[in-house]
């Protein structure tokens, strides 16, 4: 991907360098299967979720320490920021297309562990997107995870695609629609709560690939191929058969690879926000 020379955006906050030390209390029984599915499946963005992570993090005893940056880390944090900032400017575009206002989310690079308007979070949570504080959280050991453990291939727009499916989450937040699927989820059984969180979940996939439309001047051959199969392999059904060597399709939360890569390239063919209704399709 050509990003070299592009606005970076002012929004980032570079955590990375600061290591935060002491006990770190995490709930067991349901609350911990809550954690589970935030490590396997990239981080969860109910409000439910939120509120179980202030409720059972929480950092005692702390002590911060820091120290310098590496080249490369500087120069991943750089190509981050940029992307952050192409986000910015795709979706002041496509807001300001459909007469409407964006407001820029916030996003913040860590390592190990750092607090969030959601509560505590560790390396194991996830990148994920905080309604509480409109902001991004990203531990990018992650990357690691997928590729070693659920087999993602590709480079840096592997990376791109994920913090743009997480601002797809703030610009869901923005247009109220999570707000919406926590009501109904309130109102439903945990199945259908499950359904309806797929749906959010393939709509921020979409709303990546609406970003990735407005990048395509910038986009290198196999940059998409990347991002695919990085929706790939956080689909439900894969992960759970390189975990448990069985699906269980009625706990899914964030569709299966079919979908992610589908839905994805849907929003990046079309660029087109108001084909991205994936509760219409998937909840008749």
């Amino acid at each position: 991907m050509k990003w070299e020379g592009r606005r970076q955006s002012d929004n980032l906050e570079d955590r990375r360098g600061m290591s935060t030390t002491g006990k770190v209390a995490v709930g067991g029984g349901a609350i911990g299967l809550i954690f589970l599915l935030f490590q396997l499946f990239m981080g969860g963005d109910s409000q439910d979720i939120a509120n179980a992570l202030a409720q059972q993090m929480q950092a005692t005893q702390s002590q911060t320490t820091s120290r310098e940056l590496s080249p490369q880390e500087k120069l991943v944090g750089e190509f981050v920021s940029t992307i952050l900032a192409s986000t910015e400017d795709t979706w002041h575009e496509v807001f300001r297309k459909n007469n409407m206002t964006y407001k820029e989310p916030k996003m913040v690079l860590f390592t190990d562990a750092t607090n969030s308007g959601c509560g505590g979070a560790n390396a194991s949570t996830g990148p994920f997107y905080c309604p509480a504080d409109q902001t991004v959280y990203m531990d990018l050991a992650f990357l690691n995870v997928l590729r070693n453990r659920f087999g993602a291939k590709g480079g840096d727009f592997a990376i791109a695609y994920i913090i743009a499916h997480e601002v797809g989450h703030h610009v869901q937040n923005l247009l109220g629609i999570l707000q919406q699927t926590h009501n109904l989820q309130r109102q439903t059984s945990q199945v259908q709560g499950n359904q309806i969180q797929v749906a959010t979940e393939l709509q921020a996939d979409y709303l990546a690939g609406v970003w990735a439309h407005y990048e395509q001047k910038y986009i290198e051959p196999g940059d998409v191929e990347d991002a695919m199969n990085a929706a790939a392999s956080v689909g439900d059904d894969h992960i759970q058969k390189s975990t448990q060597g069985y699906t269980q399709p009625e706990t899914y939360t964030h569709g299966t690879s079919k979908q992610r890569v589908e839905w994805f390239n849907r929003g990046y063919k079309s660029g087109d926000i108001s084909q991205g209704d994936t509760f219409g399709e998937l909840l008749r």
